[in-house]
């Protein structure tokens, strides 16, 4: 018996985990099944209207009624009581109730049927919407490996704190944003940037949660909890842009309350008018009043603009474009300038070498190994580029170094096998020491805008190295595709008046702006708008944020600083300039489906209530002529979900 009652205990809790996992997957089409339900009953009850009581007639219809009416009464009447206005869902029910009560059961049902199945439809869209944030949400990890006393300890990912070593190993997600300590690893940063190619991530590097560490073990450092990370902030960016509304769609809502008032008074005054005036039986001036209140609901002109908002957030989501709202992706086909930061915008944000000279008789190979190593003490970002040039080299060679100082401004010194090194500006190294190297080259690298840096063996140049923040790979593309359409670009940065010439010369810009302050930039920004009306702001970094809010749309590179995430209105996590026009591109067809929608639901109206008046259509057809238009104009703002 004990036996038994173990093996019975399990096997319930199965089906119980079964049933309810059932009834989880069925939930979000339950509107749907409702809404067929209620037309499948309709539809039984119409081919068996001959041979079936009358009383099973009605029931069948009350039964359609019920199933098909409920979810849109309920949500009519909440909505009413909470926001204290008539809305078009009980609009809805009215006109359903008005047509049994003059016999037209039939009708009334068909009315529910086709407005559940039009209301399943934007549900529907919803859904579409946020399958995003769904899919997203999946690629979150639950546990991480804390490193404690030496010793390996599971929690979950939401408890890690700034500060916590973690150990993740081989094909394992990376459970928050944080920088490598030891190890390496390629990283497929596909949740993040987009890009499907792995990136060989190592000690210093940052990683980013939800992103998979594909061939190697590493330890991290926690550098942000995982209610901060970038990929947090991805998914409260998508979630906040399908709650906040378009400028159209309030408009609409708070049309939609005034409108509903003045046909329901319509409607009342048309049941005796006509009666009283126009000689038409009591019967035919009800039965016009019903058929007015069918066709004059704005159920297609309410539908209009969401699901098309939506389905476009949605899209650009997926392409690694984030709107912070709808009324951003509205604005955006509006803009006529675009004004770019510079560095990390336009650029890469990175300096790196892009030419170097040795003296005559040297090994190269050995003095660029020499260099990188005594780099390898330093931070500093030019530093940084000079390792990454001759990382190769210093693996071949790895020479030793001894006592190696910082030069507060200049550069550093070392000793390699009782050498003094110093490597630094052009001023550490001696003005005239430089103009003799390879007949002066460092000048002429520095008229074209690049960063000199010189390495001295005791008193003789033996290298020069010219760097440079090289523009994107896209940006001259985005640029001209921008130019294209009629949009104006301008660059905006604070460095210097040579470097951003060459830099605007690169990417194709005519107009650009040196040496601007953060506060110059937000004065050029409001020039901007007073010239061209609509203008954009695409930076990355906190200097950028004043002009990111002053501008009519902020747009932030996802690489970019926290700051600059959080006050723009749109980001690109992918990091590519030509985004921007192809979002351009989404903006004008979605406000072109979304005025297509508009025009032709109030056609629809019109035309149908003219009929009315004029007693050439009659219930079934108005049931039909508005419901279609509604279901019409939500598919054709579901167009705008496909690429």
């Amino acid at each position: 018996m004990d036996i038994k009652t173990c093996e019975f205990v399990p096997n319930e809790k199965k089906k119980e985990e079964r049933k309810q996992s059932f009834f989880h997957k069925l939930k979000p089409h339950l509107e749907l099944i409702a809404a067929l339900l209620s037309g499948a009953i309709v539809l039984l009850a119409w081919i068996y209207k001959d041979s079936i009581p009358h009383s099973l007639f009605v029931i069948l219809h009350i039964t359609a009624f019920i199933i098909g009416g409920f979810a849109k009464a309920k949500e009519g009447i909440e909505d009413t009581i909470k926001y204290k206005e008539l809305n078009v869902e009980l609009l809805m029910i009215f006109a359903a109730i008005g047509s049994a009560m003059i016999g037209y059961w039939t009708e009334g049902a068909v009315l529910i049927f086709i407005f559940a199945l039009s209301g399943a439809l934007e549900t529907y869209t919803l859904n579409k919407s946020n399958k995003e944030i769904s899919s997203l949400m999946d690629l979150q990890p639950e546990e991480a490996t804390v490193i404690i006393d030496g010793n390996e300890k599971v929690v979950p990912a939401s408890e890690l704190q700034v500060g916590d070593i973690v150990l993740v190993r081989a094909s394992e997600r990376i459970p928050a944003d944080g920088v490598i300590i030891r190890g390496s690893s390629s990283v497929d940063e596909q949740a993040i940037t987009g890009e499907s190619i792995p990136v060989q991530r190592q000690v210093n590097e940052e990683v980013y949660a939800s992103t998979v560490a594909l061939d190697g073990t590493i330890m991290m450092e926690i550098t942000k909890p995982a209610s901060e990370t970038l990929f947090q902030k991805i998914i409260n960016m998508v979630q906040s842009a399908q709650d906040e509304k378009s400028p159209s769609q309030l408009f609409i809502e708070r049309f939609e309350g005034t409108y509903v008032k003045v046909v329901l008074i319509v409607v009342a005054v048309m049941m005796f008018l006509p009666y009283l005036l126009f000689g038409w039986s009591l019967s035919e001036s009800i039965y016009r009043a019903m058929v007015l209140l069918v066709v004059a609901s704005p159920c297609a002109l309410v539908a209009s603009i969401m699901p098309a908002t939506l389905s476009a957030i949605s899209n650009s989501a997926k392409h690694g474009v984030l709107f912070k709202g709808g009324v951003h992706i509205e604005n955006l086909s509006q803009i006529k300038a675009i004004a770019f930061d510079k560095t990390g915008t336009l650029t890469n944000g990175k300096p790196v070498v892009t030419d170097a000279y040795y003296a005559d008789g040297t090994d190269e190979d050995k003095v660029l190994a020499t260099i990188a190593a005594i780099e390898e003490e330093s931070t500093h970002p030019l530093a940084n580029a000079i390792k990454a040039y001759g990382r190769e080299a210093l693996e071949r060679h790895n020479p030793p170094i001894d006592d190696m100082r910082t030069v507060s401004g200049k550069g550093v010194t070392a000793v390699v096998d009782g050498v003094t090194w110093k490597v630094g500006n052009i001023d550490f190294a001696g003005k005239e020491l430089v103009n003799q190297f390879h007949g002066g080259i460092a000048g002429k690298l520095a008229s074209e805008g690049k960063t000199i840096v010189c390495a001295l063996a005791g008193d003789t140049i033996v290298a020069v190295f010219a760097l440079k923040d090289t523009i994107r790979d896209n940006t001259k593309d985005a640029i001209q595709m921008l130019k294209n359409k009629g949009i104006h670009p301008v660059m905006l940065t604070g460095d210097n008046e040579l470097t951003a010439k060459v830099i605007a010369d690169e990417a194709g810009i005519d107009h650009y702006i040196a040496n601007c302050l953060p506060e110059e930039k937000v004065h050029h920004v409001k020039d901007l708008k007073e010239k061209h009306g609509n203008v954009a702001m695409v930076g990355d970094g906190i200097n950028d944020a004043p002009a990111l809010a002053t501008a009519n749309t902020g747009i932030a590179m996802g690489e970019g600083t926290d700051v600059a995430l959080e006050t723009a209105d749109v980001v690109l996590m992918k990091n590519d300039l030509e985004k921007i026009t192809n979002t351009i591109d989404l903006s004008k067809r979605m406000n072109r489906i979304v005025k297509q929608n508009i025009v032709f639901s109030l056609s629809v109206i019109v035309v149908l209530i003219v009929s009315n008046f004029l007693q050439v259509i009659d219930l079934p057809l108005g049931v039909v002529g508005h419901e279609g238009s509604t279901i019409l104009v939500i598919l054709n703002g579901l167009r705008l979900l496909r690429s």
